[in-house]
């Protein structure tokens, strides 16, 4: 068994980390779960076996960004699920995964072949369940992050990482250097970073480390090493 570990962060919001470094979280709707990334492949029995416990359905799978890490169990998922569940994938992102060059050079970090064709594809300003979706590129080309206002949790993807602390991912940092070796236009993810902070989070959650409560302070200094 891979291990997986799973935390109820709040009434709302479950982490499932998978092989101690990559996290996807499940959002508590009305109709069962959001599941949020899917970690890496051979996920997908621990992601379904989390929301069995937590006791409800995946019934959307919604995607921060393209990279593996993030979509790896995505086709197990939706072989296990089928039409119960609805994918989602940021605009740019699905773009790439469907063959298309939209952004000029090879891209950093890992984009494996998907068979999984999203049935929507998101940009800032949509909604997920009770999530609204907020643009962030630079990590990636279409990269989201996703705001719960229920309680004002920021579900931020690769914008951040809190692997011995808060940072911009991409800001190369020693503890966990990959962030910001996969990240595709340094400038844009800063700029993705200042917004996502001038959204005032009460708890920010991430692709890579544990929850940050009260994340202000931690953002601003992570902002500043960025040098932003």
């Amino acid at each position: 068994m891979i291990a997986t570990s799973t935390t109820a962060v709040t009434d709302s919001l479950i982490q499932i980390t998978h092989r101690r470094f990559v996290n996807a979280f499940l959002v508590r709707e009305d109709d069962g779960f959001t599941l949020l990334d899917t970690t890496l492949g051979g996920g997908g029995d621990q992601l379904l076996e989390a929301a069995r416990g937590a006791g409800g359905a995946i019934r959307r799978i919604a995607l921060t960004h393209g990279h593996g890490d993030h979509v790896g169990s995505l086709d197990a998922l939706k072989g296990r699920l089928g039409s119960e569940v609805e994918v989602l994938m940021p605009e740019l992102d699905a773009r790439i995964h469907a063959g298309e060059q939209v952004v000029a050079g090879k891209l950093p970090g890992s984009w494996p072949r998907i068979e999984t064709v999203p049935d929507t594809r998101i940009k800032g300003g949509d909604r997920v369940g009770s999530l609204e979706v907020i643009d962030s590129p630079g990590h990636t080309p279409g990269h989201v992050a996703f705001l719960d206002p229920r309680d004002r949790t920021l579900i931020a993807g690769d914008v951040f990482t809190s692997v011995g602390g808060v940072a911009v991912s991409s800001h190369f940092h020693l503890r966990f250097p990959f962030a910001a070796m996969a990240t595709w236009d340094k400038p844009r993810d800063v700029e993705s970073a200042r917004a996502l902070a001038a959204l005032d989070p009460a708890l920010l959650v991430v692709g890579h480390g544990p929850p940050t409560r009260d994340p202000g302070r931690a953002i601003d200094d992570a902002l500043r090493r960025a040098g932003a």
